[in-house]
């Protein structure tokens, strides 16, 4: 581990991936076990797609047509440190679980600045989520039916949620 290099007078709310609040919430309908992260590994704290074997996950959509992610990897403290100077990992190994949530409220990283009731986009090249009005595009982008629920500059974690907080 390097020399500290930061010092914040506040915690961080959460890490990407953490659930936001204890709203219902609802995982993609898979048997248990079914889903498993796909080749190269699945990052927590973004989209993720079902791949056309029905049981990989992967945070790219199984084929060139865009289509809207099928849930939200979970951090659900799969995801492994595999170098040896590593300090930390949110990618799930190949084979490990994964599980999709297609409804509730969670903590991610977002590309671009996010306001209240912003429509979420996930990005079709790794699943990262940026922010837009709703009903407007995102180049290289599919909209989610989640929402920002809090404000955040671009790089920062953002509420995301089903439930339109802001309306």
């Amino acid at each position: 581990m390097p020399f500290q290099t930061q010092v914040t007078t506040q915690p961080a709310p959460a890490v990407a991936g953490d659930f936001a609040s204890h709203n219902p919430a609802a995982v993609f309908p898979a048997a248990e076990g079914a889903l498993v992260a796909a080749s190269g590994g699945c990052t927590v704290g973004a989209f993720g797609w079902v791949q056309a074997d029905g049981t990989s996950v992967a945070n790219t959509p199984p084929t060139s047509t865009a289509t809207a992610p099928d849930g939200f990897v979970h951090r659900s403290l799969t995801g492994q440190i595999s170098s040896f100077a590593q300090e930390a990992s949110l990618t799930i190994p190949q084979g490990f679980p994964v599980t999709l949530f297609t409804a509730g409220d969670f903590w991610a990283t977002t590309a671009t600045a996010a306001t209240p009731g912003q429509a979420i986009f996930a990005a079709t090249a790794d699943g990262t989520l940026s922010t837009a009005s709703a009903g407007s595009t995102v180049a290289g982008a599919v909209q989610t039916r989640f929402v920002a629920a809090s404000t955040a500059a671009a790089g920062e974690l953002v509420k995301l949620s089903t439930w339109n907080h802001a309306a």
